[in-house]
């Protein structure tokens, strides 16, 4: 059991779930599909930036359970599929109001956010890997830490969605990561200080 749940191969079967009915519904015909289907695929983006962001954190936290290590040993593939969701989220997007409109719509601040937090994305995604962190060195973590600015335009942009409308459901997501990274800021900071 434990060679099934460490395998990379169950971990995208799982992480590959919620886009077989968002799949079958860009396939069913419908015409509002696409429109239909922005919400989950951004939604899911996000969670699995979440998820991946809350993995060092918890392990501090919470240093003797597997689960924080599992999601450590993982976190590059939960940020593969928050691109990927994205990926999804914009395309759905630009089919749903085509380039003329969402061309009108930049220069909302619900819509380049999410715009500017999925360009953060790419390279985080694509540098998501061994032979990067070899090549790129120190660099590497340099670069990663900008998933904090890809989170903070995420969050603007789900928040800002509808007139702010989507702050409560953002927040209950977002709520835990702040607090975690919160509390990970000021769990660093004293040890440097008994150090």
């Amino acid at each position: 059991m434990r060679a099934i749940l460490n395998s990379p191969y169950f971990l995208w079967a799982l992480l590959c779930i919620p886009a077989v009915p968002m799949t079958v519904g860009a396939l069913s015909g419908n015409p509002n599909a696409f429109h239909q289907l922005l919400h989950p695929t951004g939604e899911f983006a996000a969670r699995f930036m979440i998820i991946a962001m809350m993995a060092t954190p918890l392990m501090m936290a919470l240093p003797g359970w597997r689960g924080p290590r599992w999601m450590v040993r993982n976190r590059r593939y939960f940020g593969v599929a928050a691109l990927a969701y994205a990926l999804a989220h914009t395309v759905f997007y630009l089919i749903d109001v085509g380039i003329a409109g969402a061309l009108d719509q930049a220069t909302k601040l619900s819509i380049w956010t999410g715009w500017l937090a999925f360009l953060v994305f790419v390279p985080l995604a694509v540098t998501s890997n061994n032979k990067a962190v070899r090549v790129m060195g120190p660099a590497w973590k340099r670069l990663q830490r900008w998933v904090y600015g890809a989170a903070i335009l995420t969050l603007i942009h789900w928040a800002a969605l509808h007139d702010w409308g989507g702050v409560g459901p953002a927040m209950v997501h977002f709520g835990p990561l702040a607090a975690l990274s919160i509390w990970r800021a000021w769990a660093t900071r004293m040890r440097r200080t008994a150090a």
